[in-house]
């Protein structure tokens, strides 16, 4: 590796130690670019034995600070190991480092003749091996899952400095425990991910795109439930409201879809082997309080609506490091939830504005929060109390990382809590993998 690939200088490291809201930050002792696996085994063996904490970055988009080493732990950079091999053409799958980032993995698989089924809108910065640490979701959950049910093997070194490798490859394989599930979504707490086999997905070229604008949430929702049921070549199915679709053309500078102001929309696309016009027509036909639509089949057009949607994260940026709480809801309270929570959090605290977005068709509801102090964990509080209350999750796809240590109790019983410190002392006994996030601090 080289001391070229060791870095300590402060001005060189400080980016390594902020998260992407700029929220969460810290000041790494080091940071350590491995170029292998072999090279990062290496690094977690040393480090074992010297007593040193490490976080595993990726590409460093993550929103819960699960990524940046605030106790001052040495970053184990997996930026270099981006590279994809092994592309199956025939059976849709390929092994990508952890360091690739989504985007890449998506030109890979498209020129080989197939798609990847994740999509972020961090496409081109979010890595493979950061979204294995997390199970993002994204933007086509409801058609292909998130990225546990991508993955077909990993391979990975253990918090014991053993590297263990699985990546045939194989769609059935019951051979035992399926490590590459339980490695993903712990947030480098187990193991540091070098390597990925996933399946890719046959394409869909034919899409249609639609916004629509409905009166309240509650329309807005079950219009949602309706077209699940309805269009089997659902692609993607996402909602936001008004407050934020005008912070979003303000801050880009692009007109609104619609001459009139609507309390919230859905944008869908529909995507197949075939033109998906007619079903998208006839769903929305179907539908009921549906007080405008703008629909867009060719590419630049789609584009533009896409950015309606995928334009808030930036948007809500612009005013300051937001809290950035996802949160998961039961279809039958997600309306109740949408409608409730902005004055829940003004209650907690005038000064907020909370900013509402995200993934209507898995129930996952962005609640960004403006206008509070980073550290001021009150809105957090009534957001997760109140969004497990109705029988949901802390955490739909972001992680738990630190921001949401102290509220796993909501969702994992202290039976829960206790079995994933047993397996954690059993793949990383010395504890130096990321110590500070996920388990709360006993």
């Amino acid at each position: 590796m080289g001391t070229g690939h060791v870095l300590t200088e402060p001005d060189v490291i400080a980016a390594y130690g902020i998260d992407w809201t700029g929220r969460f930050q810290g000041t790494p002792a080091a940071v350590i670019r491995p170029a292998d696996c072999a090279e990062a085994a290496a690094v977690v063996s040393h480090c074992k034995k010297a007593g040193f904490a490490i976080v595993p970055q990726g590409g460093n988009t993550g929103l819960v600070g699960g990524g940046v080493p605030l106790e001052g732990e040495i970053v184990l950079s997996l930026r270099r190991l981006s590279w994809v091999a092994d592309v199956d053409h025939q059976g849709g799958q390929l092994t990508a480092g952890a360091g690739t980032t989504i985007g890449g993995i998506q030109s890979a698989a498209n020129a080989s003749g197939w798609d990847y089924g994740v999509d972020l809108g961090s496409r081109g910065s979010a890595t493979i091996g950061g979204t294995i640490a997390t199970n993002a979701g994204g933007l086509q959950v409801l058609r292909h899952g998130p990225t546990r049910a991508q993955l077909l093997g990993v391979e990975a070194v253990l918090g014991t400095g053993v590297t263990i490798s699985h990546l045939g490859g194989l769609i059935k394989d019951n051979t035992g425990y399926d490590l590459g599930g339980l490695l993903c979504g712990s947030e480098g707490t187990l193991g540091v991910v070098t390597s990925a086999r996933v399946r890719l997905v046959p394409p869909n070229p034919d899409r249609v795109v639609a916004v629509v604008a409905f009166s309240s949430s509650a329309a807005a929702v079950e219009a949602a439930l309706f077209l699940r049921r309805s269009l089997p070549d659902l692609q993607s199915l996402e909602f936001f409201v008004d407050p934020g679709l005008a912070l979003v053309c303000q801050v880009t500078g692009m007109a609104r879809p619609f001459p009139d102001r609507h309390s919230a929309y859905l944008l869908i696309e529909v995507a197949g082997q075939r033109d998906p016009m007619p079903a998208m027509s006839e769903a929305l036909d179907s539908t009921h309080a549906i007080e405008d639509v703008a629909v867009a089949t060719d590419a630049p057009r789609r584009a533009q609506l896409w950015r309606y949607r995928e334009g808030h994260t930036e948007a809500i940026n612009s005013l300051g490091a937001p809290h950035k709480l996802d949160v998961t809801l039961p279809s039958q309270a997600l309306a109740d939830f949408i409608d409730q929570i902005p004055g829940i959090v003004n209650d907690a605290d005038p000064r907020a504005t909370t900013w509402l977005f995200g993934h209507a068709a898995d129930g996952n509801v962005h609640v960004n929060i403006t206008g509070v102090g980073s550290d001021d964990l009150t809105v957090d509080d009534r957001v997760l109390v109140f969004a497990a209350g109705l029988g949901g999750s802390i955490s739909a796809e972001h992680g738990i990382g630190r921001a949401k240590q102290p509220w796993l109790h909501l969702n994992r019983s202290n039976e829960e809590i206790a079995t994933f410190r047993r397996i954690k002392d059993a793949l990383d006994p010395a504890g130096i993998l990321n110590p500070n996030v996920l388990l709360p601090a006993m």
